[in-house]
């Protein structure tokens, strides 16, 4: 396999892209062509689209193959694991490209790390969000100090990504949300697309980024329809978006937790409250000023988390607004998150341990004194 193909040129970042969302210069009707597809669809075109950009794109993971026939030894049609991402890939790429791997996930992305360090591009699919744990010394001493110990004589081009979130009864061994374990973590960068346009955008730029980049995928938006544009682009890893203007309250969001505070702004705006709504799309490097910027024009601010509440994404993010904005505050910070508790396996309680609409409008709602 070739490790000398020429540095793979970026694609245009879209203009107002840290302003998509509904009536947005990115939306159809604007201008802009493109089409509605499923999370899950251009999360797969955009593999495919990285793996025809640059043969050092390699992917690896368990069942993202299909199994080889036992006469021939080619490879089957793909399922592409029990979330389709990988679906067809080997197909058109083969077996070298498109690598099935054993349930060894401390084993493959060592190879993985050993891989980007010798020039290969790979791309290692976890399957569950919860399987980090087996790997974790592979991710934490290996590819996230390499660069730093060896002075910056290397790097380490890695993409990782699996699938987190409860509401899909898969029960409390592959439901996690403990993103914020990786965000802790300094040389890797953890990227929380919420649909199927920021998730185009954000796999594209990841792997083209020369460090450890970890995609976090909502297991709740793998079939969430959205509209994706036609041209191929990235999404500055750092930034976080609007989804909506406001200037009664800031809800922010990350993840599916996102779509969350979307609907209950749009319920608030029913009762005439006007709720601003950030989605972070990264939470290493965390977009700090967009956080200060939305909550010094509000005044106040709900944090929908849907980890469980200590040492969180939500405590660091009330943290930098406790630090570098409590002077614009006029109440109290604000969390809706999971309970400190595993994720339940019965429906019932499943759906309770979610943060939902609901729960963000009641604390908004106290928040403004309205309850």
């Amino acid at each position: 396999m070739t490790t000398t193909a020429a540095a793979p040129q970026t694609p245009p970042e879209l203009a107002n892209a840290s302003e998509y969302g509904p009536g947005s210069p990115l939306g159809p009707g604007y201008g802009v062509a493109g089409e509605f597809v499923r999370y899950r669809d251009a999360f797969n075109h955009t593999l495919r689209d990285e793996l025809r950009h640059d043969p050092n794109v390699l992917i690896m993971g368990e069942d993202i193959s299909g199994g080889f026939d036992k006469e021939t030894k080619k490879p089957l049609d793909a399922w592409g694991g029990p979330f389709a991402a990988t679906k067809g890939l080997v197909q058109e790429f083969g077996p070298e490209r498109i690598r099935d791997c054993p349930i060894s996930e401390a084993g493959f992305l060592g190879a993985a790390v050993g891989a980007a360090l010798t020039g290969l591009r790979p791309v290692v699919d976890l399957m569950y969000f919860d399987f980090v744990t087996v790997a974790f010394d592979q991710l934490l001493s290996n590819a996230a100090k390499s660069r730093y110990m060896f002075g910056g004589q290397t790097k380490v081009p890695l993409t990782m990504f699996a699938r987190s979130g409860a509401g899909t009864g898969h029960a409390a061994q592959h439901s996690e949300s403990f993103y914020s374990i990786l965000a802790h973590i300094p040389g890797i960068k953890v990227v929380v697309p919420s649909d199927p346009y920021s998730v185009r955008g954000l796999l594209a730029a990841s792997i083209r980024d020369d460090d450890p980049v970890f995609v976090v995928n909502d297991k709740k938006l793998i079939n969430l329809t959205g509209f994706v544009p036609a041209q191929n682009y990235t999404i500055e890893l750092g930034k976080g978006r609007y989804m909506r203007r406001g200037k009664d309250v800031t809800l922010i969001g990350m993840s599916y937790t996102s779509v969350v505070c979307q609907k209950a702004a749009e319920e608030l705006a029913k009762e005439g409250v006007d709720a601003e709504v950030i989605d972070m799309l990264s939470l290493s490097p965390l977009d700090e000023h967009i956080i200060l910027e939305s909550v010094t024009k509000t005044n106040r601010v709900v944090i929908v988390d849907e980890d469980t509440p200590r040492a969180g994404m939500a405590a660091e993010i009330a943290a930098v607004i406790a630090d570098k904005a409590f002077d614009s505050l006029d109440a109290p910070i604000k969390r809706v998150t999971g309970p400190h508790t595993p994720v339940p396996y019965n429906k019932g309680l499943e759906t309770a341990f979610m943060p939902q609409p609901a729960d963000v409008i009641a604390t908004t709602r106290r928040l403004l004194g309205i309850a």
